[in-house]
């Protein structure tokens, strides 16, 4: 990507306008406002302005953001299961020079293949469909993007950095009828498919309440051996070391409004900094909200959000001279819906005990194993002569899902009357979740929402503005 913010994008629209009209500021929270009355759901859909894609046809995608984590091994999982899925990586993008160079190699790519401006390569119309998995602030502008010339999207999550960025995404995705994934791929496995079945032939009878975790452990902080060691992937390293010169650091930040001079810390590590990431609530809360709010059968937008998170483990402080983190360690929430369902959720990087998932429903409870390779029906005492106990093992693991959530996008894409299994109703009321979330710490408030109305209030009915670029001091 180059730094040239008069340039024209899709729709004639340039980037200045872009960034102007999806990161809002304190300073312009009325245009959040008015984005935010626009209504998602009901619309005409009108068709995409991509090509047909037939099921015999080659899909060709492109990755946009090539990290250790999960952008190489999207590139290396894709490329190696392109034959069986009829699938062809056709270019690559990414601001670290070493890592474009080395995605290039292992993608076989020719050096017009190899990006570093997102926008150019969205402008190729032999591209079908684009997997983001850049760091957050950048999920939005390159979905919407992509959308708009035409692509269907496979987006890492979470689905934005803030919520009015969430809602523009939805709306484009129904103004442009694009298939439209996010990357949680637990909604592929099975466990979880099962589990919504059971749910929806109502085996658990009416909702009341879930639990989920995703809870880890590190001695000297969660993410902080990044920039200390080469990018690994598949047991090969990814050549270079990250500096101002391999690393387009202006692009990079975006449309943060706390901008720094360069810094690898940052770059490797972003997921500490509020800037670039709601920290656990972002990086690790979508892979449990997902799959739970999904096996409710009807997922819902919250009614009510709150949660607390802390830091009092300093784990960072383990390596000297290291920052410690903005975001928390540890994080709790609780979402109520309007039907009474309630979903509590726990992340963190401190402690690895977990307590389980569990669904609990008035006649029945759901207890989904550990890596979702497991489901019990255990019925309640009282409804034990109307429900039949159930146990499901041997179930796919979590190995496994990354792959087949890539191909249930695959095939969404060739068959249009799927529905992909993080589709753009779920992801943006989980989005949503996650968004209230982060505000109700940041902001020592419980959050409310009107779905109708897409508008946020405090438990005193004080109307509030979603957070977003510019809000607060760490953004």
């Amino acid at each position: 990507m180059d730094n040239t913010e008069t340039k024209p994008i899709s729709g004639g629209t340039t980037r200045r306008e872009f960034i102007k009209k999806t990161s809002t500021a304190a300073a312009a929270v009325v245009a959040t406002a008015n984005l935010f009355k626009t209504p998602v759901y009901g619309q005409s859909q009108a068709p995409s302005t991509g090509k047909v894609i037939g099921a015999n046809d080659r899909i060709s995608i492109a990755i946009i953001g090539l990290g250790a984590g999960i952008g190489q091994n999207h590139l290396v999982g894709i490329k190696a299961n392109s034959g069986k899925n009829n699938v062809t990586v056709s270019a690559v993008c990414d601001l670290f020079k070493q890592r474009l160079a080395w995605a290039q190699e292992k993608a076989e790519l020719k050096d017009a293949d190899a990006y570093s401006d997102y926008r150019k390569l969205i402008e190729r119309k032999d591209i079908d469909a684009v997997l983001v998995a850049t760091h957050d602030i950048w999920h939005a502008p390159i979905s919407i993007d992509s959308m708009h010339t035409g692509k269907h999207v496979y987006c890492e999550k979470p689905m934005s950095r803030y919520l009015d960025e969430a809602f523009r995404i939805a709306d484009v995705v129904k103004e442009t009828n694009s298939v439209f994934q996010i990357g949680a791929q637990g909604c592929s496995m099975p466990a979880w498919k099962l589990a919504t079945d059971l749910v929806n032939q109502g085996k658990v009878g009416k909702l009341v309440w879930s639990q989920g975790y995703y809870c880890r452990n590190s001695v000297a902080g969660e993410w902080n051996e990044k920039p200390f060691v080469p990018d690994f992937v598949a047991g090969e390293v990814v050549r270079g070391v990250s500096n101002a010169n391999n690393i387009d650091w202006a692009t990079w930040q975006g449309q943060v409004h706390e901008k720094v001079p360069f810094s690898a810390e940052r770059f490797h590590r972003w997921r500490k900094y509020y800037p670039y990431c709601a920290g656990v609530l972002g990086d690790l809360a979508p892979h449990r909200l997902h799959p739970l709010m999904l096996a409710s059968g009807n997922p819902e937008f919250p009614a009510r959000v709150t949660s607390l998170g802390t830091k009092n483990i300093h784990a960072d402080l383990a390596i000297p001279g290291t920052p410690e983190r903005e975001t928390p360690e540890h994080q709790q929430l609780l979402a109520e819906f309007p039907s009474g369902y309630l979903i509590t959720l726990t992340v963190g990087t401190v402690n690895a005990k977990s307590p389980g998932f569990v669904i609990y429903g008035h006649k029945a409870t759901l207890n989904i194993g550990e890596g979702g390779n497991q489901v019990d029906l255990v019925p309640e005492r009282p409804f034990s002569d109307e429900i039949d106990p159930e146990s499901h093992t041997g179930l796919v693991v979590e190995d496994a899902d990354i792959r087949m959530h890539e191909k249930n996008f695959f095939d969404c894409i060739r068959d249009r009357t799927k529905k992909p299994n993080t589709n753009i109703d779920l992801a943006i009321r989980v989005q949503t979740v996650i968004s209230l979330a982060e505000m109700s710490n940041r902001l020592n408030i419980m959050c409310l929402f009107d779905e109708k109305t897409r508008s946020i209030t405090t438990g005193d009915g004080r109307k509030i503005d979603p957070i977003t670029y510019g809000t607060l001091p760490l953004s």
